[in-house]
């Protein structure tokens, strides 16, 4: 079994809160008061200024879960001073911002349905670090770290804002759509069927159990994509699907919107491969055996990457899609050092 981690986490541990204009008026009506923990090791504490990393949860996940304690496991900060410990990288400031929302997670790119979660953690979030915390300013000493959903949005703000990031790391983050997200819409509208197919009497129904089923969970979290990628002002939270609630017919209209977010899209768009090419570095890593097909996606990711000449680090594991933080000790000294090479 994996070694525990006893040893507390030795840095200084801040959190602070924002109070964030480009969420106001998300149709979920979700509070637009928002934390983010901030872990700075005990290495910062002598003068000077570091680089920041930032790390985005995955579905269902926020940042302050990722600072709490874990068996047979350990926190990042208790990862990172283990591996500023064991000469793997050198001392960063971390940042963990609470981007939850009350369908279960986020993708971090802007939505009316959602919020602006793009403009919150470029506009808002970074220059209130950069005023409070002994970080390096502008985008140089910037990382951007996730797995899963939080993979999903590193690599999505490297396509979209090298001007904001240096490095980005991408744990088995969503990619290829049509692999990831549509087998489940016979299943998300057999679920439906059971509510009327009524998207707010299903949430209801949610919101009077004591816990979320599996089969469930899988419904939500194809409504919070909707949500994110395709949302409509007129429908209830901003959720419309892209099929027939009763036929499962595909709408090819909104299908496309959908896919206009998928990085296999983006990637082979030029103005997102020359904000790629201002990256210091990108990491990306997938399971062999990922429970939702996202290798393949990787794979073709990483194959138009090659193909459009992009330097990129990719690696392929054996395991599947779960507790996978481990792979955190490859890539945050990885990004480090893309960081300490592209400034020197």
């Amino acid at each position: 079994m994996p070694r525990h981690n006893f040893a507390p986490p030795r840095g200084a541990l801040e959190t602070i809160t924002l109070e964030s204009e480009a969420l106001a008026g998300n149709l979920l009506g979700d509070p637009v008061q928002r934390s983010v923990a901030v872990y700075i090791p005990k290495e910062c504490a002598g003068g000077g200024t570091f680089p920041l990393f930032v790390d985005l949860a995955g579905f269902t996940g926020s940042g302050l879960s990722h600072i709490g304690w874990k068996p047979f496991g350990e926190s990042v900060p208790q990862r990172v001073d283990r591996l500023i410990d064991e000469g793997k990288m050198g001392p960063a400031v971390f940042a963990f911002p609470d981007c939850f929302t009350s369908l279960g997670g986020n993708q971090y790119i802007n939505s009316a349905a959602m919020g602006r979660w793009e403009d919150f953690l470029i506009d808002e979030m970074i220059p209130r670090l950069e005023s409070g915390f002994p970080i390096e300013p502008g985008r140089e000493k910037r990382a951007l770290f996730g797995k899963s959903s939080g993979g999903y949005g590193a690599i999505v703000h490297g396509l979209r804002h090298g001007e904001t990031w240096n490095a980005v790391a991408c744990h088995s983050g969503d990619m290829g759509f049509d692999l990831v997200y549509r087998s489940d819409f016979p299943k998300v509208l057999d679920c439906l069927a059971k509510h009327d197919r009524n998207i707010a009497s299903f949430l209801d129904h949610l919101e009077g159990k004591p816990k979320i089923e599996g089969d469930e969970f899988h419904v939500l979290m194809t409504l919070a994509m909707a949500a994110t990628y395709d949302p409509d002002a007129k429908a209830y939270k901003g959720i419309r699907l892209p099929v027939d609630l009763e036929t499962c017919e595909l709408d090819r209209e909104r299908w496309n919107a959908w896919l206009a977010n998928d990085p296999l899209r983006l990637v082979r768009m030029e103005e997102c491969l020359e904000s790629l090419r201002r990256l210091a570095g990108i990491y990306i890593d997938c399971g062999s055996r990922d429970q939702y097909a996202l290798h393949y996606g990787a794979r073709r990711f990483t194959a138009a990457l090659k193909e459009a000449g992009i330097d990129h680090r990719y690696e392929e594991f054996d395991d599947n899609h779960s507790s996978v933080d481990y792979r955190m000790d490859l890539s945050l000294p990885w990004l480090y050092r893309a960081l300490d090479t592209a400034s020197s």
